[in-house]
């Protein structure tokens, strides 16, 4: 009996200097098993890039935009609209537009086809467009006579009170005609910076001579 003892002594003491090793040899295969078997992790999806592709339409319409206040701004009509969700644009068949000024002048605008952008501060006519400005007062106070663009193209911005073309233009002031290859015509100054070709055609003032 002793000597049966002493093998299973001599037998567990071996197996006591084997049995960290062995220990960490089982964990480490337990811990290879809870990966392999652990469900993935969500893995974020890619943001999928906006398509201009239009998000939807509007068929004849009307948007307007107000001041703080409650004051117009603009009004933007057409036979049919599309809204592009990547530029945040509008583009407008016969489009038709009706701006008010801070100083409450008037400006009326047309076109076969426009293109606004989101607040409506900017505005692209294309083919035969046509830009009004109402007879009024400059900001200075000074009269400011009757202005009518045309053109093939007029970038008109509301906010700015600005109207400009890349191309040639046709600017008619009251009884006067000027034509130029570009223009850049800021209300608040009442300047029209015309270029390329310019010609103009000025008509003199209506006599008042007396009886």
């Amino acid at each position: 009996m002793r000597r049966v003892a002493s093998v299973f002594g001599v037998a567990f003491d071996r197996l006591s200097l084997y049995l960290p090793i062995i220990l960490t040899g089982l964990l480490a295969l337990g811990t290879y098993w809870l990966v392999r078997n652990a469900p993935e992790l969500i893995r974020p999806r890619a943001v999928a890039p906006v398509s201009h592709d239009p998000d939807f339409f509007m068929r004849n319409f009307t948007v307007r935009s107000f001041l703080p206040d409650g004051t117009l701004r603009t009004e933007i009509s057409g036979r049919e609209g599309r809204h592009y969700p990547d530029t945040d644009t509008m583009e407008v068949d016969d489009v038709r537009v009706r701006s008010v000024s801070p100083q409450g002048l008037v400006t009326r605008a047309t076109a076969n086809r426009g293109l606004s952008n989101g607040d409506g501060s900017e505005i692209q006519l294309f083919d035969n467009a046509v830009v009004i400005r109402d007879e009024g007062r400059l900001p200075d106070g000074k009269p400011a006579p009757r202005l009518e663009f045309r053109g093939d193209f007029l970038h008109l911005f509301t906010n700015e009170d600005r109207v400009r073309s890349h191309l040639p233009v046709t600017l008619i002031r009251g009884g006067d005609r000027f034509t130029a290859e570009s223009m850049d015509y800021d209300h608040r100054t009442g300047v029209a910076n015309l270029r390329g070709r310019v010609r103009g055609q000025i008509m003199p003032p209506a006599s008042t001579g007396r009886r």
